[in-house]
This record gives C-alpha cells, sequence and structure tokens, in this order.
C-alpha cells in the first residue's frame, strides 16, 4: 500500500511565493531562491513542485543534486543539470548559439565542444558566464528553472557557479533555485550572503504543526483528514516532531505491522502502549531492511558502505548476487521506498534520502563495515580500473572506510591531479585538505610513507598556488622543507610554487624572495629542470615588478628558459618563454619579435597546443598593428581566440581594437565598442582588461578634448590601481598629453612627456605608443630644444618606427629640414609624414598644426594647405582652441581665412538669452581655469585686449560683481572642464 503523500502539505505559502518567481522569469526578471531546512523537512519535494508547476506553464527546467561521494567531485552538480538538457534535441541548437562559450561547457558535456582542437577558457567565471549564457538563452520567452539540490554537497566549483547565477540572474528569464541543510556549511553561507547582497532570498522550511502531519496521514492513506483518529495524528506529530519524512516512514512502519489499520471508524491503532512503535528513523530503516530477508539487508548494507548513489554493478560484484536474485531484491527494496533509480543511468540507484543510508550503517558492527569497505573497493578497482570521474573519490572513501588511510591519501591525491587538469584548484584544495587531515602527524611514518606524504603537500601547495593562496601556500611550504636538506630538487620546487602564488597574488616582493631562495640553492645540483622553472618564474615576476631595468632582466630570463626548455623538450614551457621574449622586444627589433611568435606557432601546431596558438596568433597581429595600424591580425585572433573559448585572450585583443578605433578617431564606433567590452571583461572579473579598457576610455575622452570626462575615466582607472599598472603611461601620454595640445596647452604637454621621459628612463615600459617616441621629439624639434643627433636616436630604434609614432618622427623631420633651408627635403618628409597618419582621425590634423607652425615662422611647405585642412576638422570637432590657433596662424601667414558664422548652438540657452555671444562664450568656457588674459589670449590666439573686452562684456552681460566671481560662475555652469 502506498505510505508516501502525493500532495506537498502545508507549503502553500512557499509554493505561491515560487509561482510567482516563474512568473516573472517569464517576463525576463529572474531570481534566486535558497530553500533551507533540515533533512527530511521536503526541500526536495519542494523543488518537485516546482518543478511540476514550472513544466505546466511551458518552462525549461534544468536539474542537478549535490554529490556525497568522496569530499568533493568538480562540476558534479552543474553537469548534472547541464545534461538534461542535453539529452533533449533541442539543447544543441543552443548551444551553438553561445559561440565561445559553447566550448568552456565543452569542458562539461563533451558533445558541446566545437571540436577536437579547442581549448576553452579555463577561469571558473567564464564558465560561470556560459551557464548563465545558456540557461538565458534556454528560458527565452518562456522562461528556465535551474534546481540545485542539496547545495551543501556539491563541489567548490558548482558552488560558485550557483552564486554568479544567483548575483546575475535579474535580468535574465531564469530561476535558479537551490535546496540545502540548514547546517553549518559553505553553501549556507553563501546562501546569507547572497540574501545580504539582495541577489537572492532565502525560503527556510519549518516543521510541519500537528494539523498539517494530521493532512500528511490522511493523504498518504488516501483518506480524509477527518478519517485519521486523533491519537494517530497525536503520536506521529509527536514522534516525528515535524517532520514530514519521518511522519512517512512510521507510518509504512505502522502499516506494513499491521499495528495501523482501517476501519469503519476510520484509521485506528490496533496495539496497546507505544513499545511496539519505533521511536527513531533508524529503527524504521531497520524493520523495513528486516523485512528484505538476509540477501536484501546484505544488498542494502553494501549499498549503504558505497554512498547515498551508488553503481549497481559494484553492488553485484560485492554480493555475488546472480542477474536474478540482484534484481528481485533491488526490486523489493525499490518497493519497499528504500531506493530508487538515479538519473544517472542504468547501472545507477541511490537511496530516497540520505538518512535512509545513514540509518542503514547502523545494522553493522565496525568489523563488518570494514570488511565491506575493502571489498566495495576492490570491487571498483576491478570494475573500473581507470577510476574514472567521481569513482576515484569513490574508491579513495572505501579505502579510508577499510581502514586503509595511505591508500585513500593515494586515490585523493589522483582526484585532485584530475581536478587541477581541469582546472579546479578549489576542488583539488578541498580534496587534498581531508587527505592530509586523515594522515594526521604520524609520528611512526616510515621513509616510503614520509615521501608519499611529502607529495600529497606538494599537490597542495601546487593547488593552493593556482589558486593565489599565498598564506596559506607559505605554510604548508614550511613543512616541506627538510632540516637536513637532503633534497635540494624538492625545496626548489616548492620556492618556485611560493613564487607563482606570489605572482598571481600580485605579491612581487615576496615573489622575488621566493626566487631568491631558490637561486641559492641551484649551485652544484646540476638540476637543469629546476633551473628552468626558476627562470620561467623570475622572468614573470621580473617583467611585472618594479625593478629600473624590468625589460632586460625579463629578456635575459626568458632566452634562457626558452633554451631550457628546448633541452629538456618541455614545448608549452618553451612557448611560455617565447612569448614573453617576443613581447619584451618589441622596442628594439619587431623582426625578432615576430620570429619568436612565428617560433610558437610552428611548436602550438606540432603540439597541438590550441591555446598557445592563440598566444602567437595575438603577437603577431599586435606586431602588425604597432607597425603599419593593420588591425586585420589582431581581429583574426580574437576571431580565433573565439572558436576555441579563449575567453579571456579575445577580450584582450578586442580591448587593443577598441583602442585602435579611438586612434583612428571613429568615436561613434570606439565609445559603445569599449563600453561593451569593459562590461563583459569586468561581469567576468577580467581585472587586466577592465583596467586596459579604462585607459582607452580616458583616451577617447582626451581626443575629443573633452576633459570632464577624460578626469572622470582616469579616476576610475587610479582606483582601479591603474597608475602602479603598465598602462599608465599610455593614459598619460595618449590621453593627457593630447587633451593638453587640443586645449593649445603645449607647455602642460611638453612638461607631463617630460616628466613621463623621466619615469621610463628609471623604469622601462612594454608600451611604446605614449610619445616619449616620437611626439615628444617633434615638440622638442618644434621648440628648439632637440636636433638632428636625437631625431636620429629615435628614428634608429623600432619603437621610432611603429606607425604612431613614426608620424611625428617624419613631421619632426621635416620641421628640421625646414629649419635647414632645405624645402624639397620638408616637402618630401611631409608627404611621408601624412601617408604614415593616413589612419589617425585625430593625430593627422594636429599633426599638420603643429608643424604647419614652424613652417610659416621659417617659410618652407604648404602651411596654408595644412592650415585649412586641420581648421575645417577640428570645427566640424567642436574643439574650438585648435580651429582658433588654425585661423590664427593663417592670418599670420597671409592667406584668406574661411568665416564661420555657425557655433552659437555651443552656447547654452541661458546665456544666449542674456546676449553672450560665440566668442565670448569661448572666453567665459577658459575663465573657469582662472587663466590671466595673457594666457587666455595664446590659448585662442587674439590679443589680451581683445580678452579683456570680451571679459568686461561678459562682466556686464552676467551681472556678477567681478572677475573671480564670473570664474566661479563659469566653472559652475559652462562645459569649461570639457574643453
Amino acid at each position: 500500500m502506498r505510505t508516501r503523500a502525493p500532495a506537498l502539505v502545508g507549503r502553500g505559502t512557499e509554493i505561491e511565493e515560487i509561482g510567482r518567481v516563474l512568473h516573472d522569469a517569464r517576463r525576463s526578471s529572474g531570481s534566486a531562491l535558497f530553500v533551507t531546512g533540515e533533512p527530511g523537512i521536503g526541500k526536495t519535494r519542494l523543488a518537485a513542485e516546482a518543478v511540476g508547476h514550472a513544466l505546466d506553464a511551458g518552462l525549461v527546467v534544468l536539474r542537478g543534486r549535490g554529490s556525497t561521494t568522496g569530499p568533493a567531485v568538480p562540476f558534479r552538480a552543474l553537469t548534472e543539470a547541464l545534461l538534461s538538457l542535453a539529452r533533449t534535441g533541442g539543447g544543441r541548437e543552443l548551444v551553438e548559439q553561445l559561440g565561445p562559450y559553447r566550448s568552456v561547457l565543452g569542458r562539461l558535456i563533451p558533445d558541446w565542444a566545437a571540436g577536437a582542437d579547442t581549448a576553452g577558457d579555463s577561469s571558473l567565471v567564464v564558465l560561470a558566464e556560459a551557464t548563465l549564457r545558456l540557461t538565458g538563452l534556454a528560458g527565452a520567452g518562456r522562461g528556465c528553472l535551474f534546481v540545485v539540490d542539496d547545495l551543501q554537497d556539491a563541489d567548490v566549483e558548482t558552488l560558485a557557479v550557483v552564486e554568479y547565477l544567483a548575483a546575475n540572474v535579474r535580468t535574465q528569464p531564469v530561476v535558479v533555485l537551490a535546496t540545502l541543510r540548514a547546517e553549518p556549511s559553505p553553501a549556507l553561507d553563501a546562501a546569507y550572503a547572497a540574501t545580504r547582497r539582495g541577489e537572492g532570498f532565502l525560503m527556510p522550511l519549518d516543521s510541519l504543526g500537528p494539523a498539517e502531519v494530521r493532512d500528511v496521514v490522511a493523504s498518504s492513506l488516501g483518506a480524509e483528514p477527518d478519517q485519521v483518529s486523533a491519537d494517530v495524528a497525536e503520536r506521529l506529530f509527536a514522534d516525528s516532531a515535524g517532520n514530514p519524512l519521518v511522519v512517512e516512514e512510521l507510518l509504512h512502519s505502522m502499516v506494513a505491522a499491521g499495528e495501523l489499520v482501517n476501519g469503519a471508524a476510520g484509521w485506528r491503532f490496533t496495539g496497546h502502549g507505544r513499545s511496539a512503535v519505533p521511536s527513531t528513523l533508524v529503527t524504521i530503516i531497520t524493520r523495513r531492511a528486516d523485512r528484505l530477508g538476509e540477501r536484501g539487508k546484505q544488498l542494502l548494507a553494501i549499498a549503504a558502505v558505497l554512498g547515498r548513489r551508488f553503481p549497481l554493478s559494484v553492488v553485484q560484484r560485492v554480493s555475488e548476487l546472480d542477474d536474478r536474485s540482484l534484481f528481485g531484491h533491488l526490486q523489493s527494496a525499490v518497493a519497499a521506498q528504500l531506493l530508487t533509480t538515479d538519473e544517472r543511468g542504468e547501472d545507477w540507484y541511490a537511496f530516497r534520502h540520505p538518512l535512509t543510508a545513514e540509518a542503514l550503517l547502523t545494522l553493522l558492527n565496525p568489523a563488518e563495515r570494514v570488511a565491506l569497505s575493502a571489498k566495495a573497493a576492490d570491487a571498483v578497482v576491478e570494475l573500473h580500473p581507470d577510476l574514472p570521474g567521481e569513482l576515484c573519490s569513490l574508491a579513495a572513501s572505501l579505502r579510508l572506510g577499510a581502514g586503509d588511510r595511505w591508500a585513500a591519501a593515494d586515490l585523493y591525491r589522483e582526484a585532485a591531479q584530475r581536478a587541477l587538469a581541469e582546472g579546479a584548484p578549489g576542488s583539488a584544495i578541498a580534496v587534498l585538505d581531508h587527505a592530509v587531515n586523515l594522515l594526521g602527524d604520524d609520528a611512526d611514518r616510515g621513509a616510503e610513507q614520509s615521501g608519499r606524504y611529502r607529495d600529497l603537500l606538494e599537490l597542495l601547495l601546487f593547488a593552493l598556488a593556482e589558486a593565489g593562496q599565498f598564506d596559506r601556500a607559505v605554510k604548508v611550504a614550511r613543512s616541506l622543507r627538510p632540516a637536513d636538506g637532503r633534497d635540494p630538487a624538492r625545496q626548489i620546487r616548492v620556492h618556485v610554487r611560493l613564487a607563482w602564488a606570489a605572482q598571481v597574488a600580485g605579491r612581487w616582493a615576496e615573489g622575488f624572495e621566493q626566487v631568491a631562495a631558490a637561486r641559492a640553492l641551484l649551485p652544484g645540483t646540476g638540476l637543469d629542470e629546476e633551473s628552468v622553472a626558476v627562470d620561467a618564474v623570475d622572468a614573470y615576476l621580473s617583467m611585472s615588478g618594479p625593478a629600473p631595468d624590468r625589460v632586460r632582466r625579463s629578456e635575459e630570463l626568458g632566452r634562457r628558459a626558452v633554451e631550457g626548455a628546448e633541452r629538456i623538450g618541455s614545448p608549452s614551457t618553451a612557448c611560455q618563454a617565447l612569448y614573453a621574449v617576443g613581447f619584451v622586444v618589441r622596442e628594439r627589433d619587431m623582426t625578432e619579435s615576430d620570429e619568436c611568435f612565428r617560433r610558437m606557432l610552428d611548436a602550438a601546431a606540432e603540439h597541438r597546443l590550441t591555446n598557445w596558438r592563440n598566444y602567437a596568433l595575438v603577437g603577431l597581429g599586435g606586431n602588425a598593428w604597432l607597425t603599419e595600424a593593420d588591425p586585420s591580425g589582431l581581429e583574426t585572433a580574437r576571431a580565433e581566440a573565439l572558436r576555441t573559448g579563449g575567453i579571456s585572450l579575445a577580450y584582450n585583443a578586442e580591448a587593443v581594437l577598441g583602442l585602435h578605433s579611438v586612434l583612428c578617431g571613429r568615436f561613434a564606433e570606439a565609445g559603445p565598442r569599449l563600453d561593451a567590452c569593459y562590461a563583459e571583461a569586468s561581469r567576468i572579473k577580467l581585472f587586466a582588461v577592465s583596467r586596459y579598457v579604462q585607459m582607452a576610455q580616458a583616451v577617447l575622452a582626451g581626443h575629443r578634448g573633452d576633459r570632464r570626462a577624460m578626469e572622470t575615466a582616469l579616476g576610475d582607472f587610479r582606483r582601479g590601481g591603474g597608475d602602479s599598472g603598465p598602462e599608465a603611461p599610455l593614459a598619460r601620454g595618449l590621453a593627457q598629453v593630447f587633451c593638453s595640445l587640443l586645449e593649445e596647452d603645449r607647455d602642460t604637454a611638453r612638461a607631463e612627456l617630460e616628466t613621463l621621459a623621466a619615469d621610463q628612463a628609471r623604469q622601462q615600459s612594454t608600451f611604446h605608443l605614449a610619445g616619449t617616441h616620437g611626439l615628444k621629439l617633434l615638440l622638442d624639434v618644434i621648440a628648439g630644444d632637440a636636433a638632428w643627433a636625437d631625431h636620429r636616436r629615435v628614428a634608429a630604434g623600432a619603437a621610432g618606427g611603429m606607425r604612431w609614432n613614426r608620424q611625428f618622427v617624419l613631421l619632426a623631420e621635416a620641421v628640421l629640414h625646414g629649419r635647414d633651408h632645405a624645402p624639397e627635403a620638408a616637402a618630401a618628409a611631409m608627404r611621408r609624414a601624412a601617408q604614415a597618419a593616413t589612419p589617425f582621425g585625430v593625430a593627422r590634423p594636429l599633426g599638420l598644426r603643429l608643424a604647419a607652425e614652424p613652417a610659416v615662422d621659417d617659410g618652407w611647405g604648404e602651411p596654408a594647405e595644412w592650415l585649412r585642412e586641420a581648421e575645417s576638422h577640428f570645427h566640424d570637432a567642436d574643439v574650438i582652441p585648435v580651429a582658433s590657433a588654425c585661423r590664427a596662424l593663417l592670418r599670420r601667414a597671409g592667406a584668406s581665412v574661411q568665416q564661420r558664422r555657425t557655433g552659437t548652438e555651443r552656447v547654452p540657452e541661458s546665456l544666449r538669452a542674456i546676449g553672450v555671444t560665440l566668442r565670448e562664450f569661448e572666453v567665459f568656457e577658459l575663465l573657469a581655469f582662472r587663466l590671466s588674459n595673457k594666457a587666455l589670449a595664446a590659448r585662442l590666439h587674439i590679443s589680451p585686449r581683445t580678452v579683456e573686452k570680451h571679459v568686461a562684456a561678459l562682466l556686464m552681460k552676467t551681472s556678477v560683481r567681478d572677475r573671480n566671481e564670473l570664474a566661479r560662475f563659469a566653472a559652475e555652469h559652462s562645459s569649461a572642464s570639457e574643453v
């Protein structure tokens, strides 16, 4: 007879709330629910009810469950949820819409991988973003319910994905519903934190009251509540404490034993007293297992040893039952509501509730449990020698149950290595912590066991380094340093791991300390492999560190690492070192840089290193962009990275392409492009890309002459740590210097470039477009502070030949020829400069304006033609100071000046209403900077007397008392700070 309630009782409020959020999800207003409560309280039943409502409403449902097999199985629950979509006909179509994220999810569902050579981004955040996008696509127009049962048992990575979904699901057609025990756990902490941040809400399930327990009993028995006697309801409530699962288990036991029968007066007890009724769930499960017979009990005991979910083939191997007997007992256990089929497949079954397995384990004495654990472990290994997936952790837990701690630790180490290979250092750390703790401080370890223990700690150190947990890594490392120093290779590896952990954490000084310690151990050891590893990590630290000669040192170390990696046969390390060398030699020799990246391509193709192939393409594309402003190579590299799932590398390329759009003057394209790139990079926590985009956004504002927007962007850039990053010179040279030049404030621009050059002389930079290799030379030549020797020095370098710099170097050459009274040479240089400047929307007309001034003074070239082109551009761009300077220079040259009658729209309506003219407004804007009449005249290329007349007119029209008040008024009411 059925003794399980078909209807959910006592959860009307919760069901109503779930119905509301499902309705909202269909309108792309997502939410996250965390259903909490004690075991058996009905969390999974409520989730099942939510699934039913969702399916009835036409929503897509994805469902996974946390696993209790071993300490952690990476992505177990997430994979199970996604498999429910993979089994549907429309799943592949949705995945194909994910673009680069398809390959990321291919790590979990191999059928979704884009191809055999894909190498999706290993970032956990990128995987979470891919999951968010997939659920959003699945729920488009209808909604999607994403359920994770038993979140407290989920691996670290799945928990992180659920947190990410909760934080970002608000604008998606998705409801995230997670069930978890109301017991201390990282999952419960995450649920509370999400609730505090307003990213989700808790739905705690309380115990049922007496009336609700009566309803559960009636529903289970197929009766009306008034057909259940009061004493039955009261007793079940007292014994169950309002836990629905315990109610059902108690009720089943009573009916099966004939202690509760249905008569004319309804359901009544037949026995006398309470002693015949089980008082705990363990007793209930014991009695139900007894009714299955000895072989049935043995099957359940073996299954309980394996865990809540178990492979039936292992149970059969241990029990030695034939197929007929096995399935006969299995069907009996299913009928007794002890077992159920598992979604994993035909070979997998599960206990209906974790409490069932826990109760069954109490039927075994310690010796029996040890013996069954050992037999089960042997069976797992015999049936699955490679221990795929979670079977490795299962075998480890069984070895531990059999009392073989060292065998368990070895298996946990293998599981951790697999987790690291899958890009899951969090799970690896959890597994290794479990293994280390179970071994404890065993003073009786022999030499062989001590070595295995140190291997375990060394792998833990590696995992901590990959996760950037430097402080914990240091603690682990202390226990790996033998007092007698008899194993220098191991000690060096420890220091290298600590150095890499410091690199990941951005703690350069501590990283260099570890490198120094490793190098101190190298002399006389002949440890070639360890020496190469030290060089590799040192090269990366040096490139990012504060040393003045960081570029030179990074190149030296990188070259040595390349040679060493090729000698020991490590193509991946060779590619890594080649990329570092190719990056740092750009300033000196672009041909050599290209050669490094081509060698990377060859090695990556030979050894199928897709990720390093993408890096090589980015390197070659970046070189082509720097040399000739050709973005096609970067666009190809970005497309390849997207195709193969290299999300972070693709966004790196996209950020550079966004800066390219700025430098080309395509502002309408660049703004949205950079905004989109920044939003995505920030969303998936690509901090280096975000910082580069912030720099490019400041450059965009600077090239528009919009100082207010530039300072805002620079403020964001600095708050993100930009001032101490490698992008800082670009922010100063491409943004601040250009903005000053567009304000006709050449003194400030030159002073900024002088400071920048001094800083770069003290500390080498790997960014070469900031101005010290071109623009500074031109301004110094115009000012008479640089001559042919300076020009030859800059022009001879690879950086001076980069197209952005080359336009200014050629302009400087033209000015020098003109000053030497060599007009033909000057004209030829100007033609080459104009050709080099063709792609650059603002730099080209600005260069013409700058070169025209000495051309007018020295009498060479076609300055009137250049000035008219520049004036037209800057007038149309509303950069009035430069347009005014061009007109003034045309007058000085005796050339005709086009009259500009338009532009009054720039004057705010409130000022136009009191009669302020365009020229008066130009003065008004600059008054906010509290400049003198002479400085104002220089900026606007008019006389100080004319400025004085405009100021007087402004004082009269605005009715302010004096110039100071007028300056304050200008700062408050004009866009002066945007010029």
